[in-house]
């Protein structure tokens, strides 16, 4: 199998700074089920070309435990075409090769890092599942034109018709780190395959690797469905981080609530101290703050001694690598670093490290799930988690008539998937407190209207047997 990289950025050497791979060697690298080489076949001062070339071991890869799927008497152990076409063993040759590149880092030429040069990519044979219209779905997006040449089933027999093969040669202009990341990713989801065992790492893999393109990537959908081997629960995972990552960077742009009016700027600031302030008059000492984003209440949780574990989760990588710095967390005192940490997850997906703590807040959180997604997170945080008290904010819907940019019916935010009016919050809260042995407290956040009610609507849940706890303690007083 062989993927070619030319470059005729001048001079042309400095692709070999890049890929940290000097030119007038051969490299070889050692992989799970064979070699790799890296050569360059052509070095001139207008040209440059690498060659990594995948020596595959058919019979090492029928007996490793990852190899094709089958039983002993299968003939897809013996009988595929995993050593020959460009699949996840050649992504795994390609980070494994050039891992230096993909993590952007040049010892001798750092200032290359960031320079966006012509490319020319050549796969010799790739399987693509979809045929053209798939390529042309997930590269064309990134700026890449196509040259594309189909293989027949076999030459001697044209009735047999078009196999799924195709020799692939990519061209567009991009820095050395964006088209490793993009073949990496991409070479495997055209095969809709992958040679190894799919879990929660291949998330971190997809994000990581992607982290500059994918969520605005417009066939993202189908990009993680099938990178993680079509597992819907990883794919939705994936997909709810790739949305929080998208309406962060929205959000950043144009404030976090976009349709507000200048005067309510801070209305966000009234929400985080009116969540802090029904926490600490709850009591709770240990909080978990579920859709942390930034840390924004994790940093005013922080400066009350009242709350000895405080954890902050999120499904979004970077929200929390953000957080991290906003709270600053390897330079507190040891002491205050004990008192926090930050955790990625998922709301709608049961999770035993949220469970047990005295409190929760769910901040503009629910609004961004679908009807069913919403279900689940129900069950998670009031059946399983069941905190002693849950504070929730959403926005009121009654209140958008305020707003000159919104029209009727219009949301304050692309991807809410709903905004409830004050009576429609009040039937949600009902609901949940009855079906799992709750109180409820329904509150206004910010100026109060006296026709549409607080911009923001906030509901405070309480255990029943905590009340009943507090009133007994309360009557022994008397």
């Amino acid at each position: 199998m062989l993927l070619t990289i030319t470059s005729t950025h001048q001079p042309a050497a400095d692709l070999s700074y890049l890929l940290h791979k000097h030119p007038d060697k051969v490299h070889q690298i050692d992989l799970s089920t064979g070699s790799a080489y890296i050569f360059y076949p052509e070095v001139s001062a207008g040209k440059c070309t690498v060659c990594l070339l995948l020596d595959i071991d058919p019979i090492g890869l029928v007996r490793r435990s990852g190899g094709p799927r089958g039983n002993d008497f299968a003939l897809e152990q013996y009988v595929n075409d995993r050593p020959y076409v460009a699949s996840s063993f050649m992504s795994a040759a390609i980070v494994k090769a050039f891992s230096t590149a993909m993590n952007g880092r040049c010892k001798d030429k750092p200032e290359l890092v960031s320079v966006a040069m012509p490319f020319e990519v050549q796969i010799a044979a790739i399987p693509v599942s979809g045929g053209e219209a798939v390529l042309k779905e997930l590269f064309e997006p990134l700026g890449y034109t196509m040259e594309l040449q189909r293989h027949p089933v076999d030459p001697a027999f044209p009735e047999w018709g078009e196999s799924r093969y195709y020799t692939l040669t990519l061209k567009n202009i991009l820095t050395v780190q964006q088209l490793l990341s993009h073949l990496y990713i991409l070479i495997p989801v055209c095969d809709n395959d992958k040679h190894y065992w799919i879990g929660e790492h291949e998330i971190e893999k997809l994000l990581e690797k992607g982290k500059d393109w994918l969520a605005t990537h417009p066939a993202r959908a189908l990009i993680t469905m099938r990178y993680l081997k079509h597992q819907r629960s990883l794919a939705n995972q994936a997909m709810e981080i790739l949305l929080k990552d998208e309406i962060s960077g929205e959000e950043a742009e144009s404030g976090s609530e976009n349709a507000e009016p200048e005067e309510k700027k801070r209305v966000h600031d009234l929400r985080l101290e009116a969540v802090r302030d029904e926490l600490v008059q709850a009591n709770a000492k240990t909080v978990v703050d579920l859709g942390c984003g930034e840390g924004k209440l994790l940093k005013l949780l922080l400066a009350e001694k009242q709350f000895e574990t405080i954890v902050g989760m999120d499904v979004s990588y970077r929200c929390l690598e953000i957080a991290k710095d906003r709270l600053k967390l390897d330079k507190l005192p040891l002491a205050q670093q004990q008192r926090i940490r930050l955790m990625q997850g998922s709301l709608t997906y049961r999770d035993a490290r949220i469970e047990g703590f005295d409190a929760a807040a769910l901040v503009e959180v629910i609004e961004h799930l679908d009807e069913a997604r919403l279900a689940a997170l129900e069950k998670v945080v009031f059946r399983y988690a069941k905190p002693v008290d849950v504070v929730i904010t959403t926005p009121n819907a009654e209140y958008n008539k305020k707003f000159d940019k919104l029209q009727a019916g219009q949301m304050r935010h692309s991807d809410h998937r709903f905004e409830w009016t004050r009576a429609e919050f009040q039937q949600w809260g009902n609901r949940i407190a009855e079906e799992y042995n709750y109180s409820v407290q329904y509150k206004p956040v910010g100026e109060e209207d006296a026709e549409v009610g607080a911009l923001t609507q906030m509901a405070v849940f309480t255990t029943k047997q905590m009340i009943i706890g507090k009133n007994r303690f309360l009557s022994n007083a008397k």
